[in-house]
């Protein structure tokens, strides 16, 4: 894994910067923190050198008790000059939040504090994540700042829309979730590492279907699920990173998007169900895991149906057709099909177990939705792995992307076996 080297500046998301250390040490990198003066003010030094195990730095004539090493490196004979010995030993440099004031630094060449001062002797990927109120981020001064940054080929990733910091408001700026941070954080390691090839996946052509199938009533209502996309986009990535071919099938998935990884967008199931058609004989692997409606309205109405005048509205449901169990039957003995199964209660493992055999399928990754902590939307899971030994395998529970991880491991035996396979038949 990675050694990370993670910038703090003073904004109040300050706090996702907290989960975000935690997600990318349970992912097995190792992390250190540097903090801005400011940065204090939201989240104590304590806090991250509690996770990391590490000192936090804050300031560039600071000590520091690890000489510049992170956890999995030896502490060097001497003391080192920090800003440069960090740069040098970390694989990317993520500053998480990046307020306007840091931002307007880093445009300026500025080098005041050991946040920017990391940024001038950093060779290695930078990763800059804005956050900040609404007018400050559309203010034409941090337009310019960073579109400056962008154009010395640092990588920003735009800040999501939605409530803000202040009460009452709304608009652009609000730092994107921590597992966001962190995917994209990987997708750059990835980029980054490419030239170490050969990778274990390296060639493989993979299609993964992603999100949630809406099926529309009218033009304005649909059945639809909560999946979110999280688990397909986090194998997408992974996968990636593994050097295989990724075809991503997306289902109303608003994430962010790995320019290493095809996506094509789809709203139904009947268009997920002709996209995955029309790839899957140019596939070596298949992994369904988007929520694929089992519904959909017999009749879609035009327009808006309104409620003036009514008291109820009767819709009949007619069932789609069975995708994965339709491209399983005619797979290709070198070909690989997993499926998902989304299940509530005591039954899922047995349940599980049914869609593997019936639908003729190669492993089912089943998760409990009834737990809300894994469900819809969450950027954790838990999984079970079942195989055609039938015995379960339990992943431990994690983020999402470290699940991928461990899907992506049993595939890569499957897919070994099948190669082996035509290679002796």
């Amino acid at each position: 894994m990675a050694r990370i080297l993670l910038g703090v500046s003073g904004g109040i998301a300050a706090y996702k910067s907290v989960e975000f250390t935690r997600l990318a040490i349970k992912a097995g990198h190792a992390v250190r923190v540097v903090q801005t003066p400011d940065s204090l003010n939201f989240v104590g030094k304590s806090t991250f050198e509690g996770i990391t195990g590490a000192p936090v730095l804050t300031g560039q004539f600071e000590r520091d008790p690890a000489g510049g090493a992170f956890p999995d490196q030896p502490r060097p004979a001497h003391d080192p000059i920090g800003h440069l010995e960090l740069a040098a030993n970390c694989d990317i440099y993520v500053i998480a939040p990046a307020t306007a004031n840091t931002i307007a630094k880093l445009a300026g060449g500025f080098a005041d504090n050991m946040l920017t001062a990391l940024a001038l002797s950093c060779r290695k990927p930078l990763l800059v994540a804005p956050a900040m109120n609404n007018e400050m981020y559309v203010n034409a001064a941090t337009r310019e700042n960073i579109e400056a940054l962008r154009r010395r080929g640092l990588t920003l990733i735009e800040p999501e829309t939605g409530e803000l910091a202040s009460k009452g408001e709304y608009g652009i700026g609000r730092l994107p979730e921590p597992a966001t941070l962190l995917a994209e954080t990987e997708r750059l390691l990835a980029g980054a590492q490419a030239e170490f090839a050969p990778r274990s996946l390296d060639g493989l052509k993979l299609l993964i279907s992603a999100g949630g199938t809406r099926e529309p009533i009218d033009e304005v209502r649909f059945v639809g699920n909560r999946s979110s996309g999280r688990m397909g986009f986090a194998i997408a990535d992974e996968a990636a990173a593994r050097g295989a071919e990724v075809t991503v099938i997306a289902a109303n998935v608003s994430l962010q998007r790995n320019e290493r990884v095809e996506y094509v967008d789809v709203g139904t199931a009947a268009e997920l169900q002709r996209e995955i058609e029309t790839r899957f004989d140019a596939c070596e692997a298949l992994i369904m895991a988007a929520a694929v409606a089992d519904f959909r309205p017999v009749e879609p109405q035009a327009g808006k149906i309104k409620k003036r005048g009514r008291e109820s509205l009767a819709i009949e449901l007619e069932a789609t057709r069975d995708i994965l169990s339709a491209v399983a039957a005619r797979r290709r003995p070198d070909q690989v099909v997993v499926g998902f199964a989304a299940e509530a209660g005591p039954d899922l493992l047995a349940e599980a177990q049914r869609k593997l055999e019936q639908k003729g399928l190669d492993l089912v990754v089943a998760n409990d939705i009834a737990d809300a902590a894994i469900g819809f939307e969450s950027t954790e899971n838990e999984v079970v792995m079942i195989g055609a030994d039938l015995r379960p395998e339990r992943p431990p529970r994690g983020s999402k992307r470290l699940v991928a991880q461990a899907i992506l491991d049993r595939l890569e035996r499957l897919a070994g076996e099948r190669r082996e396979a035509g290679q002796t038949g």
